[in-house]
């Protein structure tokens, strides 16, 4: 034992002895007759030492007063209750317990049990701050959205703080109003924010839901904007579990939060079957989708991951985050045939996810349409006849949504790059080229939620295209681990298509992110600034004359085209990139013709 072990023992031998003092006393109305007083005493040693041992049995000196919880009490009763008898019984041997009242015999055990619960107990109370609760009154005064587990957690840890001072809760049971958690009331539902957070002056609403829905932290999150409220949250219950983020770490709330999405069921026994032990290769590896990729990747412990990137700088950040694991990062272009074959022989890759990609849309609109179809086409080109040299078992196409009836560049070059894979899959043996189209996703470069940030940093206005623009979006990591089940559940050739869920409108995006960032649409304004070159309103995920078929799982289904590109169309395409630069007007015109459902926006 340590010096606090020790010390604790000598407190509970000390409350033995007492107890059995005390028992005494009681019986006798505080007057212990002397002959009884003689029997008490000799009676004393024998029946603390029995005690003392049980204690030691039962391991009460593992724990610590500061985190006393019922298992504690548990094992308090059992030490007690059993000491106690194995005390009497050793009396019984003794004395044949001749004298002790039988009054005694069950007082002792009970007030023994108090004693050394109660103190323990009392000292969590105080180190709790429940003996102090009124020190911390001075702090701002905030309400606690949700009356659940993460509630009464944060509730424990913000009953030091200084800083802040909670008022009360909110919950939408109807059955918790007027009840209390840590001494906190349940004051009613969260649309009565307004109401509460007028009545006691509060500046700030803290989420404490982390397993609610989406939509409800959403509700919950619009009543406490509505109400003037700033709005906080704990994190979720997939961060807390990671072991990372406790209940206590608070921050605002983002975006993110309130369109998140169902966590996705993985397939983790078939996903360690493509990739544990694998040679993995990710081009674009820095980019948002496939440094992402890569984090998922490395779950599945693959003998090798392979960094493929053109920037240096995105480069080294991966090299650094991945300190310490099994990686490879080369500097490369997609482009590049010389240099995809020397790095395909030189580490085998078994998987390949093809990220790289040029997708701005405007910017590739014009001036940058050769480069485009070069980039997106040549390079899917490129990487996938390496795979099939080098015997790659499965390649991933990263594709987009905007590769349906594409209206621009970008659209019509990822198009093209869905159609090589399938060119390519039916001449391949080996080699299964799978396809996954999805959306936009939360705050990847050239998206519109940082650009939002910076102007509502900068006091707005909020630029959007349009009212009416609508697009689809997931998290990154949703995103990333869909590729991941995807991959594994193609048989080669599929298109696969992500439930991206209900489309949502950029204008409500840009109100949602100027109210959680406790401004109104008073303070900064949303402007109209027209559709950009190769923008449409709307995204699709599956072009005309497709169907989609179901699969396992209730996140991913097939799109299967009407008609499949074949060699002749291929050879067709790897000619026409290889052309020299060209004309921005006759590589749009070429394009309509290698995808005919190309057609390009008139704004």
């Amino acid at each position: 034992m340590n010096a606090r072990a020790l010390f604790v023992y000598a407190h509970d031998v000390v409350a033995a002895a007492a107890a059995w003092a005390i028992a005494y006393w009681l019986r006798f109305n505080l007057d212990v007759p002397p002959p009884y007083r003689d029997v008490m005493i000799d009676a004393l040693g024998p029946m603390v030492a029995v005690q003392s041992i049980f204690f030691l049995v039962f391991g009460l000196y593992r724990g610590m007063w500061r985190f006393a919880s019922l298992p504690d009490l548990k094992r308090i009763l059992m030490a007690a209750g059993l000491g106690s008898m194995a005390g009497l019984a050793l009396l019984f041997m003794l004395h044949r317990l001749d004298d002790v009242p039988r009054s005694v015999l069950l007082l002792d055990p009970l007030l023994l049990i108090m004693m050394m619960g109660g103190s323990r107990f009392f000292y969590r109370a105080w180190k709790d701050g429940h003996l102090s609760s009124l020190d911390n009154l001075s702090g701002e005064p905030v309400l606690v959205l949700g009356a659940g587990d993460a509630a009464a957690s944060l509730l424990r840890d913000l009953r030091h703080s200084t800083d802040w001072h909670v008022i009360g809760l909110l919950d939408d049971r109807p059955e918790m109003g007027g009840r209390q958690i840590n001494g906190v009331t349940i004051l009613g539902p969260i649309s009565e924010c307004r109401r509460w957070g007028g009545r006691f002056g509060a500046g700030k609403a803290i989420i404490a839901m982390p397993s609610a829905s989406p939509a409800q932290r959403r509700r919950a999150a619009e009543h406490a904007v509505a109400a003037g409220l700033s709005v906080l949250t704990v994190p979720t219950t997939a961060d807390m579990l990671s072991g990372k983020i406790s209940v206590s770490q608070i921050r605002r709330v983002e975006l993110e939060d309130l369109l998140g999405r169902e966590q996705v069921q993985l397939d983790d026994e078939g996903l360690h079957r493509l990739l544990q032990d694998k040679v993995v290769l990710v081009t674009g590896a820095g980019g948002s989708i496939g440094s992402e990729l890569c984090r998922q990747i490395a779950r599945f412990s693959p003998r090798l991951l392979v960094f493929y990137e053109l920037s240096e700088y995105a480069l080294y950040a991966m090299e650094q985050e991945f300190a310490g694991c099994s990686v490879a990062c080369v500097v490369g272009d997609v482009k590049d045939a010389a240099r995809l074959a020397a790095v395909f022989a030189q580490y085998r890759p078994d998987v390949v996810f093809h990220a790289a990609a040029y997708k701005h849309v405007p910017m590739m609109e014009n001036g940058n349409a050769w480069q485009a179809a070069r980039n997106n086409v040549l390079g899917t080109v490129r990487v996938a006849r390496a795979a099939l040299d080098s015997g790659v078992g499965e390649f991933v196409l990263i594709s987009t949504d905007k590769a349906v009836n594409p209206t621009n560049v970008m659209g019509s070059t990822k198009r093209l790059a869905e159609m090589v894979c399938q060119a390519l899959q039916a001449s391949s043996a080996t080699t299964r080229f799978v396809t996954v189209r999805f959306g936009n996703v939360l705050g990847s470069s050239g998206s519109v939620i940082p650009k939002f940030r910076e102007q509502i940093a900068k006091g707005g206005p909020v630029t959007v295209t349009h009212p009416d623009i609508i697009r689809y979006f997931m998290l990154i990591p949703e995103a990333a681990q869909l590729v991941l089940q995807a991959g594994l559940m193609g048989r080669g050739g599929e298109i696969f298509v992500l439930d991206m869920g209900e489309p949502v409108k950029i204008v409500d995006l840009a109100r949602d992110m100027i109210r959680l960032s406790g401004f109104t649409e008073h303070d900064i304004g949303i402007t109209f600034s027209g559709l950009r070159p190769g923008e449409k309103l709307y995204e699709e995920l599956l072009a005309d004359g497709e169907a989609t078929l179901p699969t396992p799982h209730p996140k991913l289904r097939i799109a299967k085209p009407t008609e499949v590109p074949d060699n002749v169309w291929l050879a067709e395409l790897e000619a026409w990139l290889a052309r020299p630069q060209r004309d921005e007007m006759d590589v749009k015109t070429d394009l309509k013709r290698l995808v005919p459902e190309y057609c390009p926006a008139v704004h």
